[in-house]
């Protein structure tokens, strides 16, 4: 294997498999990329096992010659990238190394048999879509951060992606808030399913951040396959691969509240900057707020085990009963931080049920459910 290329063109793709492997690893080959030269193809894959991430960049080198080889991943990334710009790197496979040439700075690296890097067979694929990268994105953006991070309720640590004929819904809890939203799926764009009958996944959390990473704003098109075990996503410069988490995600749809009595509506930033403020004073293990509402008024108020306080008061559209209730405050942030519309919808019941949020616009694809604290 031989070919030469720009420091720019190489840096790129090793970037975004040097996410997925790992320096210290249980198996050495798990430390190194695959590095695959096919006519003027060059593919660049990493895995850990659970994710598998292929970068990919055309050769304009005409004296390029095909093979495999497996390289220390993370030292390959770091020798190009302090290279000086408009480097322009050659890699050679001699033996047992690889060797790295640019300028007067050459490198040899120890290499590991192409044969023995673990790919992951074919997918059983039982559904198909192209969305836009930047769709895909936003709906993980806007869910993720309420994803569980070590629950031993494992199906926690990961994202449901819901997938039927005409709407591709994600979803994420860790038992004390929802996220969900969802886009609309133009005719035909889905293969392999019809009806409504929804085919449902669920993504590992780490799949979730490295695709998160992966995926670049525009309108770029990205195929989606999900499989039995795996999830695949394709673009024109990488192809994603990761396993799914085996196990029943919780029915989210008994979650969503649907008996709201009580129906708030105001200003993101302005409720945003008040409950900043008053967390400052707030428990810092419990992190608990209290809301009072009443006409037209919201008071927001934290204290703490120094007997600090901080009160907070906004005006809010409502017209209804008197309501105290207790919330994370944390949570309501995080909710918060991911709404982009000027006006936030808030709708409760009573002190001890959930709370929904959602933007107030009516065309709003996101939903998000914060369990009450008791103070």
């Amino acid at each position: 294997m031989k070919f030469s290329i720009e420091r720019e063109a190489l840096v790129k793709p090793l970037s975004l498999v040097a996410g997925v492997v790992e320096r210290r690893q249980t198996l050495p080959i798990l430390a190194n990329v695959l590095v695959n030269v096919e006519g003027s193809q060059l593919s660049l894959v990493g895995t850990d096992l659970e994710v598998e991430l292929t970068g990919r960049v055309t050769l304009e080198d005409s004296d390029s010659v095909s093979g495999s080889v497996t390289v220390p991943g993370r030292k390959l990334f770091d020798i190009c990238k302090s290279l000086p710009d408009g480097s322009v790197i050659e890699l050679a496979q001699d033996g047992a190394k690889l060797v790295v040439k640019s300028g007067r700075s050459r490198f040899s690296l120890a290499t590991l048999p192409a044969t023995e890097f673990p790919l992951v067979d074919s997918l059983n694929v039982r559904g198909s879509m192209t969305v836009d990268q930047q769709a895909l994105k936003a709906l993980i953006e806007q869910t993720g951060f309420a994803m569980a991070q070590q629950d031993v309720r494992y199906y926690l640590n990961g994202m449901l992606w819901e997938l039927n004929a005409n709407q591709f819904r994600v979803v994420a809890t860790d038992g004390h808030r929802l996220a969900t939203s969802h886009i609309v799926l133009s005719e035909g764009v889905v293969q392999g399913l019809s009806g409504p009958d929804a085919t449902q996944i669920i993504l590992p959390r780490k799949g979730v951040l490295e695709l998160s990473r992966l995926l670049q704003p525009g309108d770029a098109p990205a195929e989606v396959a999900l499989g039995d075990n795996h999830l695949k996503v394709e673009t024109a410069s990488f192809t994603f691969i990761s396993k799914l988490v085996d196990g029943k995600f919780p029915d989210y749809q008994r979650v969503l509240p649907k008996n709201s009595t009580k129906t708030v509506v105001g200003e993101r930033d302005v409720l945003k900057s008040a409950l900043s403020r008053a967390a400052i004073l707030s428990n810092e293990k419990y992190r608990g707020i209290r809301l009072h509402l009443s006409s037209d008024q919201l008071q927001v108020v934290a204290n703490n085990p120094e007997q600090e306080e901080a009160e907070e008061i906004i005006s809010v559209d409502y017209q209804g009963e008197p309501l105290e209730i207790g919330f994370n405050v944390s949570y309501l942030l995080d909710v918060l931080g991911v709404i982009h519309e000027d006006s936030v919808k808030v709708s409760l019941s009573d002190p001890s049920g959930s709370a929904l949020l959602e933007a107030a616009d009516e065309h709003a694809n996101a939903m998000y459910v914060v369990m009450p604290m008791r103070l």
